[in-house]
């Protein structure tokens, strides 16, 4: 399987110093604990949207900073050795106070695969939507995905700028003690650019059926940075951690 993880920075200000506490630090003391676990360790900075789209995109709950991957080789992800690796680390002290990152764990092959499977690199370049959301408190996870598999994705491939899309049921893992419920599902949904995405989901979207059970009455019926987190990377990844010999070299 592979585990994704996507990550938001409180402030801007903390940018220079998150990046080489993570390149220096976090992606070396990573692969030293579980490396030889993993066939694939890759991490993408998230893509800013044009600043007249910013408050567009944080209806969907935008996270700021940068999106994680990690394809697993064994069939039990050794997470208490990942968590104590991010936290080896003095650089960044209190990480807690200025990152905020949702995780979810699914299977290396999609298990809906609506569109586009059939793209290659002779094709435009992609933006990737990426998402992961959960159903809310109280709803139970057999009802939201009745709502979301057999009227919501049907809905979503009415979009006129969607290119891919695709989405898996996230696999139920440890949690933190005292953390929040788990995301069910994580969903990619690519468009040639912005403009397109902006097109598709705001100007023009399709008529999207809400579910009985919604708590928040607008799209995407979950409620941004609560049920519904969202950010944008490109095609290929900022880093591939197992393949890159050169490490963290300024300038």
């Amino acid at each position: 399987m592979r585990s994704v993880l996507i990550v938001n920075i409180r402030s801007m200000d903390d940018l220079p110093n998150m990046e080489r506490w993570i390149q220096h630090d976090h992606f070396p003391e990573s692969v030293m604990h579980f490396g030889p676990g993993v066939s694939r360790y890759m991490s993408y900075r998230v893509v800013p949207p044009p600043p007249e789209m910013y408050e567009d995109v944080r209806k969907f709950g935008y996270y700021n900073w940068r999106v994680t991957e990690t394809w697993w080789a064994q069939g039990r992800v050794p997470f208490s050795a990942g968590l104590n690796a991010r936290w080896t680390s003095k650089t960044v002290p209190d990480y807690d106070k200025i990152a905020t990152l949702v995780g979810c764990n699914v299977p290396l092959v999609h298990a809906q695969d609506y569109k586009g499977k059939e793209l290659t690199l002779d094709d435009p370049p992609m933006l990737r939507w990426i998402i992961a959301m959960r159903y809310p408190q109280g709803v139970s996870f057999e009802d939201g995905e009745d709502w979301y598999l057999n009227v919501h994705a049907k809905e979503v491939l009415q979009q006129s700028g969607l290119t891919r899309y695709f989405t898996s049921p996230c696999i139920p893992g440890p949690q933190r003690p005292g953390g929040p419920p788990p995301f069910h599902r994580l969903v990619e949904q690519w468009y040639l650019g912005f403009n397109s995405w902006h097109k598709s989901v705001i100007d023009s979207p399709p008529k999207y059926t809400p579910p009985k059970w919604a708590k928040y009455d607008k799209y995407p019926f979950l409620e941004p940075y609560v049920d519904f987190v969202s950010t944008f990377i490109l095609e290929r990844p900022t880093n591939d951690n197992l393949r890159d010999p050169l490490g963290y070299i300024p300038g």
